[in-house]
């Protein structure tokens, strides 16, 4: 139990940290939340046409339109340009709590790991940090490449430079950490 807390905690505090600096300081998501000097007529036309919280892809048709209403949009749009809008009418983040939400998250995430870790017989580093960079893969592509597919993000080099940066220190921490302990008992 002493290595699953140890593990999780430190684990926990390793991405965190590394996403600290991959949102903050390194700019690898810049380019999904670029600046617009157009910003305050962007935000006066938007707040006129939407009136609740939500994301919003535009143009798209109403809900329950026809295959056939939904092919020609298809057709109609193909080549112009087109948006996807998360409109929330009120600025509320609290920086604080955000942050600390995202620690209790990394080492939730880091916790059911090495839960996952300490069932498994015969580990060495390197099978660590492989199983580690395969579970950021799996992170990877579960969300970021498959929304990328469909929405084009335009940070997904970040989010994979995530997966390499985070999860690499992580496997290198936790190969250590449990080859080490594994050893010497």
């Amino acid at each position: 139990m002493k290595k699953l807390i140890i593990g999780s905690l430190v684990g926990g505090l390793i991405l965190f940290v590394w996403q600290f600096f991959s949102w903050t300081i390194s700019s690898l998501h810049t380019n999904a939340y670029q600046y617009t000097p157009n910003q305050h007529a962007i935000m006066q036309t938007l707040s006129t046409q939407l009136t609740k919280d939500g994301g919003y892809m535009v143009p798209s048709l109403p809900e329950g339109a026809s295959m056939e209403e939904q092919e020609k949009f298809m057709e109609a749009c193909k080549g112009k340009p087109w948006a996807v809008i998360s409109w929330h009418q009120s600025n509320d983040a609290n920086m604080g709590m955000n942050i600390v939400r995202g620690l209790i998250v990394d080492l939730l995430i880091v916790a059911f790991f090495c839960s996952i870790l300490t069932r498994i017989h015969n580990l060495n580093f390197v099978s660590i940090l492989i199983a580690s960079l395969f579970t950021g893969m799996i992170v990877f592509l579960n969300v970021p490449y498959t929304n990328h597919i469909w929405f084009q993000s335009h940070d997904l080099l970040g989010y994979f430079v995530d997966l390499i940066v985070g999860w690499g220190l992580l496997g290198v921490w936790l190969g250590w950490y449990y080859g080490r302990k594994k050893s010497n008992a």
